[in-house]
């Protein structure tokens, strides 16, 4: 073939941009309308996959319909499944390793392990304990913190109006072997009587006292539990005065007593001076094993001016005690 008349003697010498140059128009070349640019060029224009490596020119490649894969010549295609007459897998070659289901069936030193359950088991038990001792130790210190109570450091509120407390609040129960002690804070209080804690010397918890109790109807009770039998007990009552004596009367299970708490100046203090009037007096009173209740008032008759801090019960009729 000659290149102007038939074109190049192979795709490779076809020039697709003949027509551009003035050689190629000498040679008849036109723009593309089909082939390369040359008049009678091979149009060697297929669809993607029609031409196999290595196939020669004009060899036809057999087609199929769509989805179907097409047969080569001299070749008879497989079922489905079936493999390829061409193809060999590598354990059916001499020597060749076996299937890897095979080898980790076997157990051997190659296979791979699954993951270690007895070991992060054994870690999540370890981390659990861990939390569960440091919950602990926190619980327990702030128990320890709690232990101060209040007006720690010696610090002492002020005087203030007293509400209505619960019965409960009033109550106390002594250890095994001791009888029970308890503080003015801890009283029910009535009657427009308030604590305070101005006056210096008083023996209760941050040395609060019960104070406005020199008023008709000026009260503090004691709910007192756990008394161990029936029988004859000794009430003391923590007061101070101001150099001067004083009385009040005392109520045990709603009956009042024919005797009134003596409230006498027995520390002899100067008129006036209730922080150097402190001092201490006592009842003797009837008590049933349980819980008792003790009431000590201001009644009309009584010279009620005192500062009451403590109250604390002995066994027996006795003059001191606590």
């Amino acid at each position: 073939m000659t290149p102007g008349n038939n074109g190049a003697s192979t795709p490779e010498d076809d020039d697709p941009f003949g027509y551009l140059y003035a050689d190629g128009q000498a040679n008849g070349a036109q723009p593309p309308s089909g082939g390369y640019g040359y008049p009678n060029s091979v149009n060697r224009v297929r669809a993607v996959g029609q031409r196999q490596y290595g196939q020669q020119v004009g060899q036809q490649t057999p087609t199929a319909p769509y989805g179907q894969v097409p047969q080569q010549q001299g070749q008879q295609q497989g079922a489905y499944g079936q493999p390829s007459a061409h193809y060999a897998a590598p354990e059916t070659l001499p020597g060749g390793a076996p299937p890897s289901g095979r080898r980790a069936a076997q157990g051997g030193g190659t296979g791979r392990r699954g993951p270690n359950t007895k070991g992060l088991l054994i870690g999540a038990v370890a981390v659990v304990a861990a939390v569960v001792i440091g919950i602990s130790v926190a619980m327990i210190g702030d128990k320890g913190d709690d232990k101060g109570g209040d007006n720690a450091g010696g610090t002492t509120p002020a005087a203030t109006q007293s509400s209505q407390p619960s019965a409960s609040a009033s109550s106390s129960v002594a250890p095994d072997g001791e009888l029970p002690k308890i503080d003015a804070k801890a009283l029910l209080l009535g009657g427009g009587a308030t604590t305070a804690s101005t006056v210096k010397g008083a023996q209760a918890d941050g040395g609060v006292y019960v104070t406005n109790f020199n008023t008709v109807g000026a009260s503090v009770t004691w709910t007192v539990n756990g008394i161990p039998d029936d029988g004859k007990y000794t009430v003391f009552v923590g007061y101070g005065v101001p150099g001067k004596d004083g009385t009040a009367t005392l109520t045990v299970n709603g009956t009042p007593s024919t005797t009134a708490v003596n409230l006498k100046n027995w520390a002899n203090a100067p008129a006036g001076d209730y922080e150097k009037g402190w001092t201490k007096t006592y009842n003797y009173v009837q008590l049933n094993k349980g819980t008792n209740t003790i009431k000590i008032s201001c009644e009309q008759g009584n010279q009620c001016d005192a500062n009451l801090d403590q109250l604390w019960l002995a066994k027996g009729w006795v003059k001191s005690g606590g």
